[in-house]
């Protein structure tokens, strides 16, 4: 006789998916909750959700750092992406992307390929978009933009010394 009800787990995987990208916890992922205060350097190998309260560097250059609605951050941030809900004061950078959302509020410089700032959203600081690992990089011998020669009926403009 088969079995006349459906896995339960089937129905648990959308409410997770949801919550990760909410920028919950998730597997994998090392938390500074609420109640703790770090100062000092963090560096490792796994991604980070911050909620409390971090000073000093945060160096997770393969990973994910996010800073929680009550994460509050003054520190050098380096990762593959930065999601800051809470308030960061410090120059991020980051191999992939920076995404600061409506809650979040960053001063500082970012250094990142790409930036998303959400409407609502504090930015107070300089960016500085840099081409990200070969994705966005042009293919090899395809002409770049000095290469194309101006079309024949441009007007010619003298060199000015």
């Amino acid at each position: 006789m088969p079995n006349p009800e459906p896995p339960a787990p089937v129905h648990a995987a959308p409410a997770v998916e949801s919550a990760n990208r909410a920028g919950a916890p998730a597997g994998d992922q090392a938390v500074i909750s609420k109640g703790l205060f770090v100062k000092g350097e963090i560096s490792g190998t796994e991604s980070l959700y911050i909620d409390g309260k971090v000073e000093g560097s945060i160096n997770l250059p393969g990973n994910r750092v996010t800073v929680g609605r009550n994460g509050q951050v003054s520190a050098s941030v380096t990762a593959r992406e930065v999601v800051v809900m809470g308030k960061v004061r410090g120059n991020v950078s980051a191999s992939d992307r920076v995404d600061i959302r409506a809650e979040g509020a960053l001063s500082g410089d970012v250094s990142a390929a790409r930036i998303s700032i959400e409407d609502g959203a504090f930015f107070k600081g300089g960016i500085d978009i840099r081409k990200s690992d070969g994705k966005l990089a042009q293919p090899a011998g395809a002409p770049g933009p000095a290469s194309v020669p101006p079309p024949p009926d441009a007007p010619k403009v003298p060199a000015q010394a």
